[in-house]
């Protein structure tokens, strides 16, 4: 059987896929925000304890079509203990279709354009790559180890490389003082990479991080929903995408809104426009059924 260790992670969409733990938590771990690997210490596990699971899973669930690996920072793995997993998931599962994981800035960083082209050959064709905020002063105070130039960069890697990307923005990152130019420069920067999705989280602050410790100093803006509507709306007129899907889906966000851009991207800032014009009528979600 498949034993998990900690808390589980994946991206919303990948809520129909096998789980694989290939790595135990985040090797960078430093991002102000994030409680989700800070009780785990990172390593990558053993290739016989996956071959395994594989094994075990190959049996429970022989249709299995998509599979994501954990924890946080998969991709940092040796590219031949990456290959030689995506080998036993092929072996394991004929109809396997998408391999994904997590990317940080710094994996990205690591690795070289041929490795990535080699993974998606093999499968890894989908990352996830949490951009947060395209303003350098905002990625500062995030602690994302990146600015706003080497998120480029590296994105771009992994796009010569055949990998799509699916990133995120969080939606009051940049507090009141920056929200303008954190949805400007984070369009910015996604305009650069020319993702194959896009989505916004709400940033919320969570116990065991330094962001909540800020929180509890009056340090972080609580920004209302129709405030977080105005970042939005800025964000989107200002994207330039072409052939992008934009998400508002994740339980964080007041609206949920979606559509493929620049198709939909009309459609979409018009609907913020009238959230703005008229808050009275806006469907926000329910403060009780947001989460993350």
């Amino acid at each position: 059987m498949i034993r998990y260790e900690g808390t589980l992670y994946r991206p919303p969409s990948e809520a129909d896929s096998l789980i694989l733990q290939a790595t135990i938590g985040c090797s960078y771990n430093e991002c102000t925000f994030c409680a989700m690997y800070r009780a785990k210490r990172f390593r990558v596990r053993p290739i016989d304890e996956l071959a395994r699971e594989i094994e075990w899973a190959s049996r429970a669930d022989p249709e299995t079509r998509k599979v994501f690996l954990a924890d946080g920072d998969a991709l940092i793995a040796k590219s031949s203990f990456l290959l030689d997993v995506l080998a036993r998931l092929r072996s394991a599962f004929p109809g396997l279709q998408r391999v994904s994981c997590y990317a940080s800035p710094q994996a990205l960083a690591v690795r070289k354009v041929e490795e990535m082209a080699a993974l998606r050959e093999a499968g890894l064709s989908l990352y996830y790559l949490g951009i947060e905020s395209g303003d350098d002063e905002v990625l500062e105070r995030l602690k994302k180890g990146v600015d706003s130039t080497e998120l480029i960069r590296v994105a771009r890697k992994a796009h010569e490389a055949g990998v799509k990307l699916s990133t995120m923005i969080l939606l009051g990152a940049g507090n009141r003082a920056r929200s303008l130019e954190h949805a400007r420069n984070s369009a910015r920067v996604v305009n650069a990479i020319q993702p194959r999705f896009v989505s916004t989280l709400v940033m919320t602050p969570v116990e065991g991080t330094p962001l909540w410790d800020e929180a509890t100093r009056g340090e972080v803006d609580d920004l209302a929903p129709i405030e977080l509507a105005r970042e939005l709306r800025e964000f989107l007129a200002a994207l330039r995408l072409d052939g992008t899907v934009f998400r508002s889906n994740h339980a964080s966000n007041y609206l949920a809104l979606g559509g493929t851009l620049p198709k939909d991207q009309a459609k979409l800032v018009a609907a913020l426009d009238a959230v703005l014009g008229d808050p009275r009528n806006a469907r926000f979600r329910p403060e009780w059924t947001r989460g993350l």
